[in-house]
């Protein structure tokens, strides 16, 4: 889910280089088989002073990626790369990792004039709350690197130049879309890579006292776009919560409606007030949020679930965050965004090591 957020800052980055006069060009993974680091769609900037942003693994391919990257930005001629992290016995561009999978690695030209068109309309689609899809040629006859933005009304921007069938390309994008899922498809003697932008979800803290402040970070890192909610003005400041999407002034008895609140929204309560708490428990759960996460011990979420007449809701998550012997705001915080991890994914934790088949299988 960090898709999203990765590539506004690889978008704001492309236009304010274009605008400079510099150039730059972007590394999209674009198929991935058996274990890899990154997902398809994951991104690395590399700006012709050799500046980089992003990254397409977990730090084994990005030197080689960066050289190319330099010479796509030199030539103006895309390349497909195909890299094998497996045994030294199975090495493709001399890199023997011990992996034991495959990745695929799309470079392109970023600054040039079709790729600028393209990323504007991406970074207007960014903005808003609606899923969309950009579908690029990566192989093939006719224009490599010509790319469609679509929405679920169809084309919104881009071009395959009239090599391709765009109305092919338009329905196969179309069908990801309502998937959720980026794919790479072969399209007559070309492969199209659509990779698909799903809105992140919605983190609404309440209470912006000193411990919320290491979990907004770290969840706004993981990809959440995060409110923060407090009656206090005075604790509603970008300086102590510059990653926070929102800050809002807001007590439990009034109108709710500036906040985000959907199934995609996710609720955390910090209030450090049993009162307020109890409130705004008794608020949401008539809503669609499917996580309500309550600070303090197991007695005082019965206590206010009791209060309120609504006793053992499955939504209601206290004590809040996973059993990691976290100490602190900061381990805390982190023992939080992991249960918000595992909840939205429905993953029942447990440790890598014991599960079986590829760690980004679903």
């Amino acid at each position: 889910m960090t898709d999203w957020q990765e590539t506004a800052k690889a978008v704001d980055r492309i236009v304010y280089l274009a605008e400079a006069g510099k150039r730059a060009a972007v590394a999209t993974v674009v198929r991935i088989e058996g274990s890899a680091y990154r997902r398809p769609g994951a991104k690395f900037l590399v700006e012709e002073g050799g500046q980089t942003l992003g990254g397409v693994s977990g730090g084994c391919l990005e030197a080689d990626v960066r050289e190319v990257a330099l010479a796509a930005m030199r030539d103006g001629v895309p390349r497909l790369l195909h890299y094998d992290t497996g045994s030294d016995e199975q090495r493709v561009w001399g890199l023997g990792l011990g992996c034991n999978g495959s990745v695929d690695v799309f470079v392109q030209p970023a600054t040039s004039e079709a790729a600028l068109l393209v990323a504007a309309r991406v970074k207007e689609l960014l903005k808003g709350e609606t899923p969309f899809a950009v579908s690029t040629l990566v192989e093939g006859p006719g224009y490599v690197g010509s790319a469609l933005v679509l929405g679920s009304v169809g084309v919104l921007a881009g071009s395959m130049g009239g090599s391709h069938p765009e109305s092919e390309i338009a329905a196969l994008a179309l069908d990801q879309l309502a998937k959720g899922e980026s794919a790479l498809h072969a399209v007559g003697a070309g492969r199209v890579f659509t990779e698909v932008y799903l809105p992140p979800p919605h983190l609404i803290v309440f209470g912006a006292g000193d411990d919320s402040i290491p979990l907004v970070g770290y969840a706004a890192a993981a990809g959440f776009r995060v409110t923060v909610v407090d009656h206090r003005s005075g604790y509603l400041t970008p300086e102590r919560f510059p990653a926070a999407t929102r800050l809002l002034r807001l007590r439990p008895e009034e109108d709710p409606s500036p906040l985000p609140i959907g199934p995609r929204s996710y609720v955390v309560l910090k209030t450090h007030s049993l009162a307020h708490d109890r409130e705004w428990v008794k608020r949401l759960l008539f809503t669609e949020i499917p996580y309500i996460g309550l600070l303090g011990p197991g007695k005082r979420k019965e206590l206010i679930l009791d209060q309120i007449g609504s006793t053992g809701s499955h939504r209601v998550f206290g004590p809040v965050g996973l059993d990691l012997g976290a100490e602190g705001p900061e381990q805390i915080a982190l023992s939080i965004v992991a249960e918000l991890l595992a909840v939205r994914s429905g993953r029942e934790p447990r440790h890598l090591r014991a599960r079986e088949g590829t760690i980004h299988a679903a």
